[in-house]
């Protein structure tokens, strides 16, 4: 082994022996082996906001929108991940860290139970990868990790539009326990896991300690055995079918304990994205619905997707949903007990159309207008107070978001 000639001056003064120069290099050699295959990427993700109107009290429910978005400027998240991805080793190991620094970080709500509160920092993920070598090869990841259901990521850059849908905002988010991957051939694939509960709170778990209190006495509601259970499908076109090949369909369950009502709930979901025969025109589908088990009433929503790719920078995208949100368990509320107090109505309409123009190097920027509607008259939106009455059965915004990935 050669060393440098620091290393032998002080080995000749006896200062450190070469034996453990040796060792101390050998070391260091493993650790640069180590960091060199590991990546550093993320994101900034930047927005302006124009609530058509007077009012912004209450908006529409959506995940990571609300009134401190509203008329103004924001900074919405920065996302660092640091990353080694498995390699093509049978046995091959890796991890992914995701850091969230921002307002959104509150959002996401992976503080764990140990959390004082808020702070504009949050873990969205961060697991160990493996490979082991049976068949095709099964990954796994261990630690927390993003939902396996859903048409929209967390990540808004990710996303066809700006803002989120009201599917992306009733879907689990993050769990932590252990996912199992297995790819049987390139048109079928599965996903099947065990956490701790629907999440999104880190290391929570169903027996309790949650932080709340059913009826004045600890949620501890669930034996210590109890534990939430999520498996997914995919299926994709092969290259033999045409113009669908690499369309997708895409069915996944997640049920267990939620600390939000203090019991269980089960998440379904079915979605699709649709090659077509026209160039640059995928058309796409979704359906969540949401059963709290131990609440009356159902709270489901539909979304249709188109995405057109017009130009090598510009895309046009839109989304229309519907969602149906009643009973007891009403989903958007600010009191779970009075279903009165909803941010959203009954029935509800969403409208949304994004214009994206890659102008700039590693930039999404985009220009995005949102409609909501009430479908049951209610008013629900509008006015100055978050927990006052609304005024208003329409709800409007125009958005400019500017992302930089790196």
């Amino acid at each position: 082994m050669k060393f440098n000639k620091w290393t032998l001056g002080l080995a000749a003064i006896g200062v450190v022996s070469l034996a453990s120069a040796a060792k101390a290099e050998e070391k260091a050699s493993t650790v640069m082996t180590a960091l060199s295959s590991t990546t550093i990427s993320g994101y900034v993700d930047t927005s302006a906001q124009w609530n058509f109107g007077t009012g912004n009290g209450r908006l529409p429910d959506y995940k990571f929108g609300g009134a401190s978005k509203a008329d103004g400027f924001n900074l919405n998240v920065v996302q660092l991940r640091i990353e080694k991805p498995l390699d093509e080793a049978e046995w091959a190991a890796g991890y992914r860290v995701d850091l969230w620094a921002g307002p959104d970080a509150n959002v996401l709500g992976t503080q764990s139970v140990f959390s004082s509160g808020s702070s504009d920092f949050a873990v969205r993920q961060a697991y160990v990868a493996l490979r082991m070598p049976v068949g095709n090869g099964i990954d796994w990841k261990i630690g927390a990790f993003d939902s396996v259901i859903g048409y929209e990521s967390v990540e808004s850059g990710n996303n066809p539009n700006y803002t989120r849908s009201y599917g992306h905002s009733i879907e689990p988010q993050t769990h932590t326990g252990v996912l199992a991957s297995y790819r049987f051939n390139d048109t079928l694939s599965a996903s099947a896991g065990i956490a701790n509960t629907v999440g999104p709170s880190i290391n929570e778990r169903a027996h309790g300690p949650n932080g709340g209190t059913i009826e004045g006495r600890p949620d501890w509601t669930k034996a210590e055995s109890y534990k939430t259970y999520m498996a997914s499908l995919a299926i994709t076109a092969p290259e033999n079918m045409g113009f669908l090949s690499g369309s997708t369909l895409y069915g996944g369950i997640v049920n267990g304990f939620t600390d939000s009502y203090g019991d269980g709930q089960t998440s379904y979901y079915v979605g699709s994205t649709l090659a077509t025969p026209v160039t640059g025109l995928r058309l796409g589908a979704a359906f969540d619905y949401l059963d709290i088990h131990n609440i009356s009433g159902e709270t489901y929503t539909i979304a249709g997707y188109a995405s057109f790719q017009a130009t090598e920078k510009l895309s046009l995208h839109l989304r229309g949903e519907y969602l149906r949100d009643r009973g007891e368990q009403k989903f958007f509320t600010f009191d779970s007990s009075d279903p009165t107090a909803s941010t959203n109505p009954d029935r509800a309409l969403g409208v949304t159309a994004t214009a994206q123009y890659d102008l700039w190097k590693n930039v999404i920027s985009r220009l995005e207008f949102r409609w909501d509607h009430s479908l049951s008259g209610e008013k629900t939106w509008g006015g100055t107070d978050e927990v006052g009455p609304g005024s208003l059965r329409n709800e409007w915004l125009l958005a400019a978001n500017f992302v930089y990935k790196f």
